[in-house]
């Protein structure tokens, strides 16, 4: 069990440093959101089930839709000034 939480917060700072270090917005919320998903599944292991539901679905699934919406909104601006 201290094996499985040691590499999960490993994973927790190594999706922390490459979401800030992604050059491209897309990566950047693909960490993000596995960034939250390990939280989530460490929330459960410290026996937290309500804060690994809200993190899961908070963190994972309604910000990372709200993400990747907003990418697609940037690109048709950027798409639109071009033309």
């Amino acid at each position: 069990m201290i094996v499985l939480e040691v590499i999960l917060l490993a994973g927790l700072i190594v999706t922390a440093v490459s979401a800030a270090l992604c050059r491209r917005l897309l990566n950047t919320v693909i960490v993000y959101m596995a960034f939250s998903l390990i939280m989530a599944v460490l929330w459960s292991l410290l026996q937290s089930p309500d804060l690994a539901i809200t993190e899961a679905a908070v963190g994972a699934g309604i910000s990372g839709i709200l993400f990747f919406l907003t990418l697609k909104k940037i690109h048709e601006i950027k798409g639109t000034r071009d033309e």
